[in-house]
């Protein structure tokens, strides 16, 4: 039997599903109203700010990773939780010159941005499933090694 996951790997999992909604959320308000997301993402574009961006990314990659094993889709979670790392760690090497060339230049691409926020919303919402209910076992039981005894 499998060693069932412990608190670490159950608090990874609620610190990614808290920043998987807020990706969700961000990506439901570049739906809707591109020009605030813009307006979130030019508070990026200070020094601090590709720093905040980084942590954010470091830690969803992170916790992600983590939080993979009690998720529905642990493979495609540990994967993503990869990409989201490589991504922090390498964000402030970007500096913020490239960002506010990135940021003004969406902003040039019109309904463009409303796409790119769309798959933030999917890609959010996805994780936010994923790591909403813990995946069941192999043979339909629990994950954490606990049988269900259903009458009948």
């Amino acid at each position: 039997m499998a060693e069932p996951p412990g608190p670490v790997k159950i608090g990874m999992r609620w610190i990614a599903l808290v920043l998987s909604s807020l990706v969700a959320a961000l990506g439901a308000i570049g739906v809707v109203w591109p020009e605030a997301l813009l307006g979130v993402a030019r508070h990026l574009q200070t020094p601090s700010g590709v720093y905040a961006a980084a942590a954010l990314r470091i830690l969803l990659g992170g916790a992600l990773f983590l939080a993979a094993p009690v998720s529905r889709a642990p493979r495609a979670i540990r994967a993503l939780g990869i990409f989201i790392l490589a991504a922090g760690l390498t964000t402030p090497f970007l500096g913020t010159e490239r960002v506010r060339g990135i940021i003004d230049w969406w902003s040039g691409q019109g309904g463009f941005l409303r796409v790119w926020a769309a798959l933030a919303l999917g890609l959010g919402g996805w994780l936010t499933w994923a790591l909403l209910r813990p995946a069941r076992g192999r043979g339909g039981e629990p994950p954490l090694g606990r049988r269900l005894d259903l009458p009948g």
